[in-house]
């Protein structure tokens, strides 16, 4: 049996708090813990993830980087925008660069921008054909990467069981 090959320094103790944090079934932990090992590559100012109401066509806040700007329970109505067709019903990753795009695609654009925060990445979390949810990072540089795009949908693989836990007790 061969070992496995050590890990780059950077985002080993964010990885062990991944580890425990579903180790002991706790999901607000994972997230708060992905939120850590994402920062150190795509270094976001804002990380929220958001449940899904597929009825009523609404996301709600589960998890925030920055509560007091963006608290845990807010949501956004997303009813016949192309944003919600795009991420929620096409399971779509949807890439904002630039003010002009913030302002497009988002109502609370001039929160956002007061924040300081350019550029978004919105990853739908998807199980069994339906999103769960979305993870959001929103960075203050006007553009992201190919790196950042890898980065951000790996994210969402890795917080699909904390949003699944979140989603089953709502």
């Amino acid at each position: 049996m061969s070992a496995l090959p050590p890990l780059p320094a950077t985002g080993q103790d964010e990885l062990r708090r991944i580890e425990q944090a579903y180790a002991d079934a706790d999901p607000l932990a994972a997230l708060a813990a992905v939120d850590a090992y994402a920062g150190a590559a795509l270094a976001h100012a804002l990380f929220t993830v958001n449940r899904h109401d597929a009825a009523r066509m609404r996301v709600v806040r589960l998890y925030s980087s920055n509560p007091s700007a963006y608290p845990p329970g807010g949501g956004k109505d997303k009813a016949g925008t192309a944003w919600g067709r795009h991420v929620l019903l096409e399971h779509k990753v949807f890439v904002g660069e630039g003010e002009d795009s913030i302002q497009a695609f988002f109502d609370d654009h001039a929160a956002i921008q007061a924040l300081g925060l350019r550029s978004v990445i919105n990853v739908p979390v998807v199980l069994d054909g339906a999103c769960l949810g979305t993870l959001n990072f929103l960075m203050p540089r006007p553009a992201v990467s190919a790196a950042d795009l890898h980065t951000a949908r790996l994210m969402g693989l890795v917080a699909l069981p904390a949003l699944q836990a979140l989603c089953a007790g709502a």
